[in-house]
C-alpha cells in the first residue's frame, strides 16, 4: 500500500502544475551520482555489450580543437558521441570521455602548452535532439579523468575560448535551457581555472551566449554574440530584442552591446542566430540568421504562367472554373495531388460547393512544409573594419540555399588568418568567398557530408582545412576542391533500429540525417571494406533516416523512409521503391505526421501495415491504399511551426488482431480492442503534456500493457515508466529507484516476462523482476543516449540503438534462464553451448597473422561477492584445465580459452596414450570430445556439460 500510495502522491502533485516543470540542478545532480552507485553495485555490470558500428556515415560534429604545431593532432567533439583525440590526421581516433557522466557536447578548447582540455557539455545546436549538458568538465591527463567545473545548469554551452598566456583564465559562453526559461546563461569567466566564475554578462532568462570569439592578437578583446530563442515541442521562434554582439576590452570582465541602432547590423526583433570571426584588430565579420520577412515580390499573371499554392488562397471560385484544364492538372501533378484529383474532377467538387479553391492550397500547407516555405532574409554577412563601431552587409543578394528555414542549426563564419578577404560560411552546403563576402561558391565535394557545423584553417598552410559536419570529419589541402573522408570513430545517431530473421540476421536502422542502413549483425569495425570495395553497411535510403518494418516472410520487401512520414516500400531484390504515405482527401485538414514517424507491420499478417500521423492508418496490401481507422487521437495540435499532436507509438497485441495502442507526443495513450472502430484514451491516470516514447503490448498477457513518457522537451529529466495489467484502466509506476533521465525506449523480453530493458538519455538498465528493481547494464558502452530496443528471439540477443554511439549487441539468453530468487541463490551456472572444433585454433595462415583463438563464456550467477574456482575435467574425470575467479554479487562471466593448463596436459598424456599438438601460439587445445564444467565457491558446487564438436 505504501508504494501504490507513494505513486498516487507524485501524480497528484504533477497534476497541479500546468506543465511539467524543468529539472533542478541537485536533481540532476542526485541523479549523477545516484547512477554512479546503481553502477557500482549493479548485477550486471559483468555483462559486455559489443559495438556493431556503423562508423562509415559517422554522426553530428559540433567543434573541433586542432594542434597548430602539429596539425596532424587534433581533437573531435561528436554532439552525442563524445570527445575523440587523433595524432595520425585522423586515420584513427580514440575516445577519450568514455569514463565521463555524459557524451553531450557543445564546443571544447585546449590549452596545448598544457594540454589542458575544457569540454562544455550539452549541444551548441538546437535541434530536436540537441541534449542537455551538466556544465563544464576539465582534463589534465587527456581524458584519463574528468572534473566537473561548474556551471551544471546551463544545460548547453555555446563557445569556450582560454587566454593562451594564462590556462587559469577561461570564457564560457552559456546558451542556457533549450526548452525552458533559466538565469544561468550568459558569459562567466574564471581566473582560477574553474574553482569560481563570475557571470560578466548577462541579457535574460530566455538569451544566452552562442559565440565569443577573440582578437588572435589581444586576448583581452573579445566579441560575444548573444541569442534569444524559445524552442517548443510545436513551435520554435530562433530570434528576438536579446539577439545582438557585445564587446569586452578587458578580457570578459565587462561588456557593452555594439550592434545598436545606427550601427548598421540589424537591430530589430528578426535577428536570430549570431556567428562571429576576427581576423585583427579592425576587422570583424559575423553572419547571421535574420528572421525579418522579405519584401514580397509583386508576380505579374500573365495566361500559361505556372500556377502556384498562393494563387489558390484569394482565387474565386468563377476563376478557378475558368483555369485551363491543362494548367491546372500540370499544378495538381507536380504538387504531388492524389491521382483522382485531376482538372475535371476539382472543378466538379468546387462546382457542387465540397471544396472552395482555397482548400487547393490549405491541402499542400501544413507545419511540415511550412518549414520549407518561410519567406524570411536568412543568412546574412556583416562586416566591420572599426573593431565592431559599424557593419555592412557584405553582399547585395540573398545568399539563399546556405540556411533555408534552418538557420538555428547553423551560423558559423570562418576567417583565413592569412586572407582578410577569405571567408567560409557553415549551412547546409559549406561555401566560399575570396573577396570579403560579396560572391561565394560551394566547397562541398561528392563525399563532403550535407549540415556543416565546425571548420578549422591552418593559419601556416593556406587550403588546408579541417570540417566537420552532420556525416563526420572532411579534411582538404586544396582548399575543397579535393576532400578526404576521416571517419574512424562509431558514432552513429540512430533513431530507431529493427532486425530480420536471416541468417546471420541484419540489423537496420534509421539515424538523424545520415538515412537508412542495413549490415550483418556479424559485422566487424575495421578497415577491410577499403580494400573490397564494400562496406557490410549497406545504405537504403538518405535523408533523416526513420523507423524500418521488414516482411518476416521476405527479408527484401522493407518498409522505410525520412523524416515527417514520407516513407516507402522497398524491394531490395529489385532496388524498386513505392512511395505510401497516407494522402488526405481534399477539403480535409491536412494530416500531421511527427518526425519520427512511427509504423509498424501488424505481426499477424505481415500485409498490414500501420502508419500514424494524428491519426492511426491501416492498409491491407503494405501500403497501397489505406484507410484512416481512428479520427484524431490527439488534442489536436497547436498553433506553431513543428508537427506536434502526433502518433509517436504503435503496438499492437500478438495475443489478438486489432488489439491496438496508440501514444502520442502530447501525451495521450489510446486502445481498440477492435480493429480501430471504438478508442478509449487510457492515459487520464499518468502524467500529462508529455511525449509518449513507447508503448508495448506484453507478449506474455494480452491485458498487460507497457507505457513510458518523456519530459525531455519541457527539460524535464524525470523517468516515467508504467505497465497496466488491464488493459491501461489503471497504471503502475515501474521505475522509482531508477536514476532520473528521460526514458526513450522498452523491450520486454519474448521469452521471460519478467526481463524488461529500458533505454534513456544517459544509458542503459535491465530488470529482472518487471520493473521492481532496476540494474545498470553500461559494461563496454558509456553514457550515451539509447533510443531504440530491439531483441532478435532466435539468436537471444539484445540490440541497443544509441543516438551518438551506433549500435551495441549483448548475448541476453543466460538472463533468459532466470527464474530463481536472486536473494537466495548461492550459485547458479547457466547451460554452456557447444562449440566446433577447428585445426586452426592458434594458428594463422602465416607467422605475420593473428592467431585464431576460440574461447567459451561460462556465466553464472552468485549471490555474494567470493573466489570461486573453475575446473575442466574429460567425462572420465581427468582435471584438465583449473582456473580461480573474484566473483562479484550478481552474473559474471568465465572466459574459458578452451585450452589445457601445464598440468591438465600432462595428466592427460598420462592416461591417453595419444599425442597433442602444439598451436603456434604456444597453447595445446582440447580436443574434440565431451567436457564437464565444474564451478565452486560460496558454499556452493555445480556442474555443465559441453562438447567440443
Amino acid at each position: 500500500m505504501k508504494r501504490l500510495f507513494l505513486f498516487v502522491l507524485i501524480i497528484g502533485l504533477h497534476f497541479c502544475y500546468a506543465q511539467p516543470r524543468a529539472t533542478t540542478e541537485n536533481y540532476v545532480k542526485d541523479a549523477l551520482e545516484a547512477k554512479a552507485k546503481l553502477e557500482e553495485v549493479s548485477l550486471l555490470k559483468n555483462i559486455s555489450l559489443t559495438n556493431i558500428g556503423p562508423a562509415i556515415m559517422s554522426g553530428r560534429v559540433v567543434d573541433l580543437a586542432v594542434n597548430e604545431a602539429d596539425p596532424t593532432e587534433f581533437y573531435v567533439a561528436y554532439a552525442s558521441g563524445g570527445l575523440w583525440h587523433t595524432k595520425d590526421n585522423g586515420i584513427s581516433f580514440t575516445p577519450i570521455m568514455d569514463n565521463a557522466p555524459t557524451q553531450n557536447i557543445g564546443d571544447i578548447a585546449v590549452h596545448w602548452a598544457s594540454h589542458t582540455i575544457w569540454v562544455g557539455t550539452g549541444e551548441n545546436n538546437a535541434s530536436r535532439s540537441s541534449y542537455a549538458g551538466i556544465g563544464v568538465l576539465k582534463s589534465t591527463d587527456n581524458g584519463a579523468t574528468w572534473e566537473n567545473m561548474g556551471l551544471k545548469d546551463s544545460h548547453h554551452i555555446g563557445r569556450i575560448v582560454i587566454d593562451p598566456d594564462n590556462p587559469d583564465t577561461v570564457i564560457v559562453g552559456a546558451t542556457g535551457h533549450l526548452y525552458s526559461a533559466n538565469e544561468e546563461r550568459g558569459i562567466y569567466k574564471t581566473i582560477d581555472g574553474g574553482k569560481t566564475w563570475t557571470k560578466t554578462l548577462y541579457v535574460n532568462a530566455e538569451s544566452g551566449v552562442i559565440d565569443v570569439a577573440v582578437d588572435p592578437k589581444n586576448f583581452k578583446t573579445q566579441y560575444a554574440a548573444t541569442w534569444q530563442k524559445d524552442r517548443k515541442a510545436w513551435n520554435f521562434i530562433g530570434n528576438g530584442s536579446g539577439s545582438a554582439i557585445y564587446k569586452s576590452l578587458d578580457a570578459g570582465s565587462t561588456w557593452n552591446k555594439i550592434t545598436l541602432e545606427g550601427s548598421g547590423f540589424p537591430a530589430s526583433e528578426g535577428v536570430g542566430r549570431i556567428g562571429l570571426a576576427v581576423f585583427n584588430d579592425s576587422i570583424v565579420y559575423a553572419i547571421l540568421d535574420n528572421q525579418e520577412r522579405r519584401a514580397k515580390a509583386l508576380k505579374k499573371v500573365v495566361d500559361g504562367d505556372k500556377l502556384t499554392k498562393d494563387d489558390f488562397k484569394t482565387m474565386n471560385k468563377r476563376t478557378l472554373l475558368g483555369l485551363d484544364n491543362k494548367r491546372l492538372n500540370t499544378f495538381l501533378k507536380t504538387n504531388g495531388f492524389q491521382e483522382k484529383y485531376r482538372a475535371e474532377n476539382v472543378k466538379a467538387l468546387v462546382r457542387d460547393g465540397l471544396v472552395e479553391p482555397v482548400d487547393l492550397a490549405k491541402y499542400l500547407e501544413d507545419v511540415n512544409s511550412l518549414l520549407f516555405d518561410t519567406p524570411v532574409k536568412g543568412a546574412e554577412v556583416y562586416k566591420s573594419t572599426d573593431a565592431g563601431a559599424t557593419w555592412s552587409k557584405t553582399h547585395e543578394d540573398y545568399i539563399d540555399d546556405l540556411f533555408y528555414s534552418y538557420g538555428y542549426y547553423f551560423a558559423q563564419i570562418a576567417v583565413d588568418p592569412s586572407d582578410s578577404e577569405r571567408i567560409y560560411l557553415a549551412g547546409v552546403p559549406l561555401i566560399r568567398s575570396t573577396d570579403g563576402g560579396k560572391t561565394f561558391e560551394s566547397i562541398s565535394k561528392e563525399n563532403v557530408h550535407s549540415d556543416h557545423h565546425a571548420l578549422w584553417i591552418n593559419p601556416k598552410k593556406p587550403g588546408h582545412l579541417i570540417n566537420g559536419n552532420d556525416g563526420g570529419v572532411n579534411i582538404t589541402y586544396t582548399d575543397g576542391d579535393v576532400w578526404m573522408k576521416n571517419n574512424q570513430p562509431s558514432v552513429g545517431q540512430f533513431y530507431a533500429i529493427n532486425v530480420d530473421n536471416e541468417e546471420p540476421y541484419n540489423v537496420y536502422g534509421g539515424l538523424q540525417d545520415n538515412g537508412v542502413w542495413k549490415a550483418p549483425h556479424t559485422t566487424k569495425i575495421n578497415n577491410g571494406w577499403q580494400s573490397s570495395g564494400k562496406n557490410p553497411w549497406e545504405m537504403l535510403m538518405g535523408g533523416d533516416g526513420m523507423q524500418v518494418q521488414i516482411d518476416s516472410r521476405n527479408s527484401d520487401i522493407v518498409f522505410t523512409g525520412f523524416q515527417f512520414g514520407n516513407y516507402y516500400r522497398i524491394d531490395l531484390a529489385t532496388g524498386k521503391r513505392n512511395p505510401i504515405q497516407p494522402k488526405h482527401e481534399l477539403g480535409e485538414s491536412p494530416y500531421r505526421f511527427n518526425w519520427q514517424t512511427p509504423i509498424l507491420l501488424s505481426p499477424h499478417n505481415q500485409d498490414i501495415l500501420y502508419l500514424g500521423s494524428n491519426k492511426l492508418h491501416r492498409s491491407m496490401d503494405q501500403g497501397t491504399t489505406w484507410q484512416s481507422i481512428s479520427e484524431d487521437v490527439t488534442h489536436g495540435g497547436k498553433k506553431g511551426n513543428v508537427a506536434y499532436g502526433t502518433i509517436t507509438t504503435i503496438s499492437e497485441s500478438p495475443f489478438t488482431f486489432g488489439l491496438l495502442y496508440v501514444g502520442t507526443d502530447d501525451g495521450l495513450i489510446h486502445v481498440s480492442k477492435d480493429g480501430g472502430h471504438s478508442w478509449t484514451n487510457v492515459a487520464n491516470p499518468l502524467p500529462k503534456k508529455l511525449w509518449v516514447t513507447e508503448v508495448a503490448a506484453s507478449k506474455h498477457k494480452k491485458s498487460r500493457v507497457y507505457a513510458t513518457l518523456n519530459g525531455y522537451r519541457w527539460d524535464n529529466f524525470v523517468p516515467y515508466a508504467y505497465v497496466s495489467e488491464d488493459y491501461g484502466v489503471s497504471w503502475k509506476n515501474i521505475v522509482e529507484d531508477l536514476p532520473a533521465s528521460p526514458i526513450n525506449a522498452l523491450v520486454e523480453d519474448p521469452s521471460n516476462e519478467n526481463l524488461l530493458f529500458i533505454g534513456t538519455d544517459n544509458g542503459l538498465y535491465a530488470s529482472l523482476d518487471r520493473g521492481n528493481s532496476w540494474h545498470s547494464m553500461q559494461n563496454g558502452m558509456p553514457n550515451v543516449a539509447v533510443h531504440d530496443l530491439v531483441i532478435q528471439k532466435r539468436d537471444q540477443h539484445l540490440l541497443v540503438g544509441t543516438h551518438g554511439r551506433s549500435i551495441y549487441k549483448a548475448d541476453i539468453g543466460f538472463l533468459q534462464e532466470v527464474d530463481f530468487d536472486l536473494d537466495r541463490e548461492k550459485l547458479h551456472v547457466f547451460k554452456l553451448e557447444n562449440i566446433k572444433h577447428s585445426g586452426r585454433w592458434g594458428n594463422s595462415w602465416s607467422s605475420w597473422g593473428t592467431p585464431n583463438t576460440p574461447g567459451l563464456d561460462v556465466n553464472f550467477y552468485t549471490n555474494t561477492a567470493d573466489t570461486f574456482q573453475a575446473k575442466v575435467s574429460t567425462k572420465d574425470g581427468i582435471t584438465i584445465s583449473q582456473a580461480n575467479l573474484e566473483a562479484i554479487k550478481g552474473f559474471n562471466v568465465l572466459h574459458f580459452d578452451v585450452a589445457f593448463d601445464k598440468e591438465g596436459k600432462k595428466a592427460y598424456l598420462q592416461k591417453n596414450k595419444t599425442t597433442l599438438t602444439e598451436a603456434n601460439n604456444g597453447k595445446t587445445y582440447l580436443p574434440k570430445g565431451a567436457y564437464v564444467l565444474e564451478v565452486s565457491g560460496n558454499g556452493s558446487k555445480q556442474t555443465k556439460e559441453f562438447k567440443i564438436e
